[in-house]
């Protein structure tokens, strides 16, 4: 059954502003830009939502999330592990479209804390699990303590990665070196 033609002229609305955001960044839209590219007015868009921040946050709700592709496989080694990870995650995030995404992440959730507070769950949620599974598997080989707090550890991923996304440049080997050794300075089983 075809959708009705509001739901299709909608959709070509998130279409529109996911597209500009990979290409040109979330400063750049407009929503001008918007209403011509998905052929629609711009008393339209404001009629379905708000603001700019509001029509990202629900492209990125219903759309794919640029950066949330990292897949980072695991080891025996949690080092080499956590290395790989910081690498691909920063090395990412600091593209064009990770950094206009961490960027627009702070607008949206400024204008809509609620939808921010989702948006960013959604981002961190791949993250947590991943850690949470390297935690849980250094601590059956004995390399991490019991009690590491595996949200934790999470959240400071999150927040170095997030910190590179912002700056635009991703860590540098040694930046990279210098986190892990702490990290696991602070985890280490015995």
């Amino acid at each position: 059954m075809p959708r009705p033609r509001s739901e299709k002229a909608r959709q070509s609305v998130l279409e529109a502003m996911r597209r500009a955001l990979a290409a040109d960044g979330y400063e750049a839209v407009t929503i001008e830009g918007l209403a011509a590219e998905a052929e629609v007015s711009k008393q339209t868009i404001y009629r379905w939502w708000p603001s700019k921040a509001a029509i990202l946050g629900e492209a990125l709700r219903e759309g794919t999330v640029p950066g949330a592709d990292a897949v980072v496989p695991m080891t025996d080694d949690l080092g080499a592990d956590l290395r790989a990870w910081f690498t691909a995650v920063s090395a990412g995030l600091a593209r064009p479209e990770g950094v206009s995404l961490a960027r627009a992440l702070i607008e949206v959730t400024a204008a809509d804390p609620e939808l921010g507070l989702v948006l960013n769950e959604r981002l961190a949620a791949p993250i947590r699990e991943w850690v949470a599974e390297r935690i849980s598997r250094g601590r059956t080989d004995g390399d991490v303590r019991a009690d590491v707090d595996a949200a934790a550890v999470a959240d400071e991923f999150i927040a170095i990665a997030s910190y590179s996304a912002l700056i635009g440049q991703p860590l540098s080997a040694a930046r990279v070196e210098e986190t892990v050794v702490r990290l696991l300075r602070g985890i280490a089983a015995g």
